[in-house]
């Protein structure tokens, strides 16, 4: 159907679901929801008055931390990158200090679209080589269906990708640990994560996606990103490993060093386990351009 087709009036909400699911009923019988996020302006605005840049500066690694969650709206153009940061500035006692975390990912993701700017379609090609030892062609083209349908075994991934579905979201976080996951753990290349997730991402556009996506595969970083279950428990406050919902998770629990020299064995040795990103240096911070 063409867009051109499609109804773009309607009472309220649930008359736009309601339409959907009619409209599209190959997609109505799967298990994603419709998002809970709203669209427009007014309900970015609205959100734009809740946020906390001193708490995102604290909090944001963590899964309940203070994100804002403005980037569908950013992505679509209902907030500006500059009214966001202006507003930001605007609601701090000490704007140089609290608000510099949340600044610094505003200009990461303007960053990122003039790299997009610059190299267009080459955004889907590898800028670099891989750091891991592997080259592409080691990698796999596609994702496995266990991946498409959060079956890994794996319970913190599955989750992730059942929220993705849902929700059309996901933390910063939990989009790197997934994004590694399927990289280095699963070795797929990284074009095929980015596609998956630009189907269903509300915030998603190939600048921030797909290079987050070759930030960790290291095609546009110095090093790959990965990470351990100290890790994955920090972050997420241990909601993945506990009693009931650690399976599979023993896979990530390994040293740094024991788990670079099984994910990378090809990797030269000499270079040191990226544990955390460098505070130095644009390119090993890990961005967090969508919270």
């Amino acid at each position: 159907m063409s867009s051109k087709n499609l109804r773009r009036d309607f009472k309220n909400r649930a008359d736009l679901i309601r339409y959907l699911q009619l409209t599209f009923p190959d997609e109505a019988h799967r298990d994603a929801n419709i998002s809970p996020m709203r669209g427009g302006r007014e309900a970015g605005l609205a959100l734009l008055k809740t946020i906390d840049p001193s708490d995102y500066g604290k909090s944001r690694n963590h899964l309940d931390g203070a994100v804002t969650k403005l980037s569908p709206y950013i992505r679509h153009g209902a907030l500006t990158l500059t009214e966001v940061r202006d507003h930001a500035l605007d609601i701090t006692n000490k704007p140089q200090f609290e608000a510099n975390k949340f600044v610094f990912e505003l200009a990461y993701r303007d960053y990122f679209q003039h790299v997009y700017a610059k190299e267009g379609v080459s955004i889907w090609d590898d800028l670099e080589p891989y750091k891991t030892g592997f080259v592409a062609n080691d990698y796999a083209d596609n994702l496995p269906n266990d991946v498409l349908t959060a079956q890994t075994g794996v319970a913190a991934m599955d989750a992730f990708i059942r929220e993705l579905y849902q929700t059309g979201y996901l933390h910063n976080h939990a989009r790197m640990w997934l994004a590694a996951y399927v990289v280095h753990w699963r070795r797929i290349k990284w074009q095929a994560g980015a596609r998956w997730f630009l189907q269903h991402l509300l915030d998603g556009d190939p600048a921030s996606n797909n290079l987050s996506w070759q930030w960790v595969a290291s095609t546009f970083s110095q090093k790959p990103y990965f990470f351990n279950l100290t890790n994955l428990q920090k972050f997420s406050h241990g909601h993945y490993y506990d009693t009931t919902s650690n399976v599979g998770h023993e896979i990530f629990d390994l040293p740094y060093e024991v788990l670079e020299k099984q994910l990378f064995p090809h990797k030269p040795q000499n270079d040191r386990p990226t544990r955390k990103p460098k505070k130095s240096g644009k390119r090993r911070q890990r961005p967090h351009h969508y919270e």
